[in-house]
């Protein structure tokens, strides 16, 4: 990736409503493949709102 598309990465994610934590553990668990950084599933609500979107 390089820095146009992490920005957007970023970016899309905080419209989202995540806060810059779960966004950086999220990073890191892209580039590390640490269970210790792996997104935990979110609320029901937010997960409809990601799938709307790319759908």
């Amino acid at each position: 990736m390089d820095m146009t598309e992490v920005a957007r990465m970023v970016l899309g994610l905080r419209v989202y409503g995540w806060d810059e934590k779960k966004i950086n553990d999220f990073m890191l668990w892209i580039g590390t493949g640490d269970e210790k950084y792996k997104p935990q599933e979110g609320s029901k609500n937010s997960k409809s709102k990601l799938q709307k979107n790319f759908s």
